[in-house]
């Protein structure tokens, strides 16, 4: 499109954050209207016609001809029509996104009876298995389709996702007659509905007195609810005026349904500074990259946007060893179906990703030491006389945690909401990355305006050896260590759904 580094940057940022969001819309949709099913047929199909889009907007003659006369696009020979067909097509894929991704996941992992033992043990290996192919595409995808990019032509680059899509969507409806839950019947209210009917009773209800409204509830039948949250237990009965007789609102299965969904805030809340340690992967990790000596062999050097590919290699590996190896061992000693429990898998991750931060601020010390003992503190553009693979180890130990929170945290969200709210559960999952997405940005924007006044070179310089990211990466293994505690305090009081 021809775009500053800056503005284009602003996109990525503003469309990234987009499509981390947008899944709680369609887990909306789906859990209230069309069912997971539909929605991800409906999305699979939009997926498509955008990748399409994308497609036929890099082919158009007049950009074609841009690229192959100058091997660049200034802006100017970019037309107005490309330009919204270019945004349009991204925003639609951004769109089906918010149906397809918590949908599919949701939706295989439905296919799984949780009361069955055995099958139990298979729907926890199913979300490592999920991601792990999820990262193999991703690995896939940076070395592959980049290339074609880069080095073939961009209609091409996106025509390949385009026809995967299409695969994938044709796969899928040949599984048809096996699945099940492909249809769901909604008996009753909204889940949505139900929830909400109990938050605005419970406040209603605020000023009544809680022992009176126990004795209401046992009057009625209704057993006494878990200790937490106890002010949703007003939303359960009244007294109706003088008669002193009893109304019963909500019952005590719908209580229990908003105390579950309030139960996953706080460990929502505090997995957040991880979603702003995994955002450093595509951005100052790639540019650390950038300055550093590159080359494999003679002639060739790889790209150093290729370096996000170590954290996609470190899952594909570790996730065998961890669902072969680490959960039988684990399950042997606890007795639990996945070895530990979703909370405890999580923790671990958040921990080793503090570890990563750590790692990165020495490894980013080193390379500012390198540059000043070889005087290129004020030469940019030189290369510094570093191995880019001293960034490899702080790579390979997020991947690592990333099995542990990432996959923990699919599971946690997808089994402690109400059953009917599966695909709402996933999204909240991926939301996390999207504010912590533009959490990061803030953050980024607010230390680069503190740092950088009085002629100071700020924290982010754009002379990356006059900068101080390791200062940045302290900061945040500070952060994660201290959203660690507040998580282990939450999650040391969580009680699982049954």
């Amino acid at each position: 499109m021809g775009q500053s580094t800056a503005t284009a940057a602003e996109n990525v940022n503003a469309w990234d954050g987009t499509a981390s969001l947008l899944p709680l819309l369609g887990a909306f949709l789906a859990d209230t209207f069309l069912g997971r099913y539909r929605t991800i047929v409906v999305a699979s199909l939009l997926y498509v016609l955008g990748l399409g889009l994308l497609t036929v907007s890099a082919l158009l003659p007049s950009l074609r001809a841009s690229i192959y006369q100058t091997n660049k696009v200034s802006s100017s020979s970019v037309s107005e029509f490309q330009v919204v067909l270019f945004f349009f097509s991204l925003y639609l894929v951004a769109f089906a996104q918010g149906g397809h991704k918590p949908c599919v996941q949701a939706f295989g992992a439905d296919q799984f009876d949780g009361h069955d033992p055995e099958e139990s043990k298979a729907k926890s290996s199913f979300f490592n298995w999920w991601y792990f192919g999820l990262c193999a595409g991703s690995f896939a995808a940076n070395w592959i389709v980049s290339y074609i990019q880069d080095n073939l032509n961009w209609g091409l680059g996106f025509g390949v996702p385009c026809i995967a899509m299409a695969v994938a969507l044709v796969v899928f409806l040949f599984g048809t007659p096996t699945y099940r839950h492909r249809i769901i019947v909604q008996d009753k209210d909204s889940p949505f509905v139900r929830i909400g009917r109990v938050f605005i009773l419970a406040i209603r209800n605020w000023k009544a007195k809680p022992l009176v409204l126990t004795t209401e509830a046992e009057y009625c039948g209704v057993h006494e609810s878990s200790e937490q949250f106890k002010f949703l237990n007003k939303a359960l009965a009244v007294r109706n005026g003088l008669k002193e007789e009893v109304k019963v609102y909500c019952s005590m299965e719908e209580v229990e349904e908003a105390k579950a969904v309030l139960r996953l805030v706080p460990i929502w809340g505090t997995c957040l500074i991880y979603g702003i340690v995994l955002g450093q992967c595509s951005t100052f990790f790639v540019k650390q990259a950038a300055t550093m000596k590159r080359t494999v062999m003679a002639g060739f050097d790889i790209p150093a946007a290729s370096i996000q590919s170590f954290d996609s290699l470190a899952i594909v590996l570790f996730i065998p060893i961890y669902d072969g190896i680490l959960v039988p061992m684990a399950r042997s000693y606890t007795g639990k179906p996945s070895g530990i429990t979703t909370l405890q898998r999580i923790g671990t991750g958040i921990v080793l990703s503090v570890l990563s931060m750590a790692l990165a601020a020495v490894v980013e010390t080193k390379r500012l030491k390198t540059a000043q003992e070889y005087g290129l503190v004020d030469k940019p553009n030189m290369t510094v006389p570093m191995s880019v693979w001293w960034l490899a180890p702080a790579y390979l130990l997020l991947g690592v945690a990333d099995v542990f929170t990432m996959v923990g945290l699919q599971e946690f969200f997808y089994d402690q909401v109400p059953n009917e709210l599966r695909s709402i559960g996933l999204a909240l999952y991926l939301s996390i990355f999207g504010v912590g997405s533009f959490l990061s940005g803030f953050l980024i924007s607010a230390i680069d305006e503190v740092t950088g006044g009085d002629g100071h070179d700020s924290w982010f310089s754009s002379n990356l050896n006059r900068a101080h990211i390791d200062y940045f990466y302290w900061l945040l293994a500070v952060l994660s260590a201290l959203g660690f505690a507040a998580y282990l305090y939450f999650a040391r009081s969580y009680i699982y759904k049954l």
